[in-house]
């Protein structure tokens, strides 16, 4: 499969080359924090209990947290709760550039892991808590992504009335995620300047809150209580999901541009002339009037056909497509924004590569999600010039775990 290389070398681009990152995370949040920071090429190692990582036994929609999430990483089994594991973790806290977390907290400052302990170690060191909450109030708490959607009214916004609804997927843990990347590029780029690391922090509650924004914009120039989306007022007339002869059509019409367009295409100039649709304002008020008349017609029509006008009048258009559709999907495939993941279980699945392209090109995943104590060896090789005596004899007094002492790992 083609991957994204520089202009001058097949080599695929990994801009984040030769950053050293540790990663003590579970769940979302933080693994997509470390999935990102490692497709883009930075060495992330997991730190994962002896057992492996407690995400990686999860059952219902969890089960395809660490396929998706676990990628463009090297496991380390360690067992932190012995002196020996613990003062491992600390030599490889000072040799790392970056540290994410997102345990409970208070735990990594118990391991004595926590941001005060560890820049002691590592000047240099790069630090990103992603937790719950920012400072404040309420910092203590554990939070979860559907906690937060509830109470920054993220749910509320996405049912109807008296029917909060959290979002179809972990937009909260992922955007979180997505945050503490971004500080950790920008805390990388003070550190060129500087010389020294700091501590960066993600939560979930802000970033909901943050996502919010535009609706805390509308309610003060409204001078209005926010209707949940389902009952908004649209800032555009034609912009929802139409019944066709055979499945649902989105169509967004959101300029007078777009309207024209729209109604050239479907052969209604009759329309152009009516002077209560002249514009978008126009339209809204007398969407009453207008609207029966579109539905009629759209429900007359083929959903191919439909999606073949809109797209020859260049007007937004969609589907109401389901996730697995977009395995199939002609943007997804042939611009190469899929990618085949062999899972830890033996499967294998076509998943999401980064949204993003350098020089036109995608970016391809750096591994496949690991074996429970995978590069155990490989990392206490090359980070700390342990011999192999020396991690035999770690694996045999349970400090560490490699992939040829474990069992099982296939099904995990």
């Amino acid at each position: 499969m083609p991957s994204a290389t520089s202009p001058q070398s097949d080599t695929p681009i990994r801009p984040l080359l030769g950053l050293k990152v540790l990663e003590f995370t579970h769940a979302v949040m933080g693994p997509s924090c470390g999935m990102i920071l490692g497709d883009l090429g930075g060495e992330v190692v997991a730190i994962e209990p002896l057992d492996g990582t407690p995400t990686r036994s999860l059952k219902g929609f969890g089960s395809g947290y660490f396929p998706y999430f676990g990628r463009s990483k090297k496991s380390l089994c360690l067992d932190l709760k012995t002196a020996e594991g613990l003062a491992i973790a600390r030599r490889l806290v000072a040799k790392a550039d970056i540290l994410i977390e997102n345990f409970a907290p208070g735990t990594m400052d118990r391991l004595g892991l926590g941001y005060e302990d560890t820049k002691s170690l590592n000047p240099r060191l790069i630090y990103c808590a992603m937790k719950g909450f920012l400072s404040g109030p309420y910092e203590h708490r554990p939070a979860l992504d559907e906690v937060v959607q509830m109470m920054g009214g993220l749910a509320y916004m996405t049912g109807p009335s008296g029917r909060p609804l959290r979002a179809g997927t972990s937009v909260v843990d992922i955007a979180g995620g997505m945050f503490g990347v971004i500080g950790i590029l920008a805390a990388l780029r003070e550190r060129d300047l500087t010389g020294t690391g700091q501590l960066i922090k993600s939560s979930l509650f802000e970033t909901t809150a943050f996502l919010m924004g535009q609706h805390l914009a509308w309610s003060t120039i409204s001078q209005s209580p926010i209707p949940p989306m389902p009952e908004r007022v649209s800032a555009w007339a034609i912009y929802q999901v139409f019944t066709t002869v055979d499945q649902p059509v989105f169509i967004g019409v959101i300029s007078d541009r777009h309207w024209e367009s729209f109604c050239r295409a479907f052969g209604r100039e009759d329309l152009l002339l009516r002077a209560e649709f002249k514009t978008n304002n126009l339209r809204i008020a007398a969407q009453e009037l207008l609207l029966p008349d579109l539905k009629l017609m759209l429900s007359q029509l083929s959903s191919a056909v439909v999606m073949a006008k809109c797209e020859e009048a260049s007007i937004p258009f969609a589907p109401i497509a389901k996730p697995e559709d977009l395995f199939n999907d002609p943007q997804l495939n042939q611009g190469q924004g899929l990618e085949a993941i062999r899972f830890p279980g033996g499967q294998l699945g076509k998943l999401p590569r980064l949204p993003l392209e350098w020089n036109d090109q995608r970016i391809p995943s750096n591994g496949q999600p690991p074996k429970v104590g995978e590069h155990s060896t490989e990392v206490l090789s090359s980070w700390l010039n342990l011999t192999p005596s020396e991690v035999a004899g770690l694996t045999a007094k349970k400090i560490i775990r490699t992939q040829e002492a474990g069992t099982s790992e296939e099904s995990r």
